[in-house]
């Protein structure tokens, strides 16, 4: 018996889509500039609930303005999920996040053209706030429907204009009901492109997404006295920045010797009293590490405490802080492999793979059997107006929701 011809995306939709979309807050250098629930996001969302309709789709709007299209299903059951967010970071890039409600879109394009209705209800989800760019912290909507954050304090997060999180989301007219948020869904599927390099070094096209990395954040003081910076020997001096580069070194020597899937960043450090003529008197800097065992996560901690030791401290005084932690989020197993079998019937190249950066799935997986899709970004770049993804690896992505949404 011959077998059934694959039913596929338009690519060239998907890409026209895209670009559509790349327009509400496009950069001089196509770069886009979206940041959560300002004019840029209302056009966004305004365009994204018009394609809806334009296909039938019923839309709601919760509290915390995150929007749910629904596509009506056979059966009246929990439905399946598609959805990522709209809003980005300043002078981001046109595939984080959109791709992944614009895939849900294309989805439900597609099966309305070929006449399938779907055996339980699919709905296409663009999440608020998911970056965090303007209101901190990022995935701050998601962080809400899965009880990890508290609406009234999340209301109150103020931007650098003083301009509160609840008073933005009345201004662009997205204030809901709060019983139309997500409560319960077959599973959610999030297609992102990757924001780093391994898809691409490996010339693979798709990441079945098995979990999301666990991580920790210190914050590390080296307190030294200031004394002026053409008087004082060497050997009289309490320089806390050179304190904290021995600090530095040694951690870095000590966690790169742990583990090689480990990473870890110094991303942060303020130097007081920042005066060229001056001996520092304090450093602050932060250390975070990210790795899927917990194992090594608890190693991470210990070497990061035992730098309180170090003799390397130059007479400075050292203080270490945990700022946050997160467990690694594991991904259901089941959508997994149907992720991978979709892939593999489509004869995609592909490879199971972990997520080093955080995304709205790994929070709504507490309360919804959850999973991801990567896609490859060219150089690795993200968060940034150089991010890039082909469009053929892009039509891949959703090619594989669509055969996964079909298999549902």
């Amino acid at each position: 018996m011959k077998e059934q011809q694959k039913i596929l995306i338009s690519g060239e939709r998907l890409q026209s889509t895209l670009e559509k979309f790349a327009n509400f807050g496009r950069t001089k250098n196509n770069g886009v500039t979206r940041l959560a629930l300002s004019e840029e996001d209302r056009l966004a969302r305004d365009h994204f609930c018009s394609c809806c309709k334009e296909l039938g789709m019923s839309v709601e709007i919760d509290d915390l303005g995150n929007i749910y299209s629904t596509l009506a299903g056979i059966e009246d059951k929990p439905p399946l999920v598609i959805g990522s967010h709209l809003d980005s970071v300043k002078k981001g890039g046109r595939f984080d996040g959109v791709l992944g409600v614009v895939a849900g879109l294309e989805v439900a394009r597609s099966l309305v053209e070929n006449n399938i209705k779907p055996r339980i209800p699919l709905i296409i989800t663009n999440i608020t706030n998911e970056e965090g760019a303007r209101f901190e912290p990022s995935m701050m909507a998601s962080g809400i429907l899965s009880g990890k954050f508290d609406k009234p304090t999340m209301l109150k997060k103020k931007d650098a204009n003083g301009i509160t999180f609840g008073e933005a989301l009345k201004s662009i007219g997205y204030v809901g009901k709060e019983e139309s948020r997500l409560k319960e869904a077959a599973a959610f599927l999030e297609l992102h492109i990757e924001q780093g390099p391994i898809l691409e070094r490996e010339s693979l096209s798709i990441g079945v997404v098995e979990c999301v990395l666990g991580m920790v954040c210190y914050e590390i003081e080296v307190t030294g006295e200031s004394d002026h910076a053409g008087t004082t020997p060497m050997d009289m001096r309490k320089d806390a920045l050179f304190a904290a580069n021995n600090l530095i070194s040694e951690a870095r020597q000590k966690l790169s010797a742990l583990n090689r899937d480990l990473v870890f960043t110094i991303g942060r450090m303020n130097v007081l009293p920042n005066i060229h003529t001056v001996i520092p008197n304090k450093v602050v800097f932060s250390l975070e590490a990210r790795h899927k065992e917990p194992s090594v996560m608890k190693e991470v901690e210990e070497i990061i405490l035992g730098l309180k030791q170090s003799h390397a401290n130059e007479g400075c005084e050292i203080r270490t802080e945990k700022l946050w932690d997160r467990s690694t989020v594991l991904f259901d197993e089941q959508i997994c492999d149907l992720l991978e079998k979709s892939t593999k019937s489509l004869n995609y190249s592909y490879k199971r793979m972990d997520s080093g950066a955080g995304h709205d799935a790994q929070f709504l997986s507490s309360y919804i059997p959850t999973a991801m899709i990567f896609v490859p970004s060219i150089n690795g770049k993200s968060h940034c107006e150089e991010e890039l993804t082909t469009w053929e690896d892009c039509a891949k992505g959703v090619n594989v929701l669509l055969e996964t949404v079909l298999s549902f």
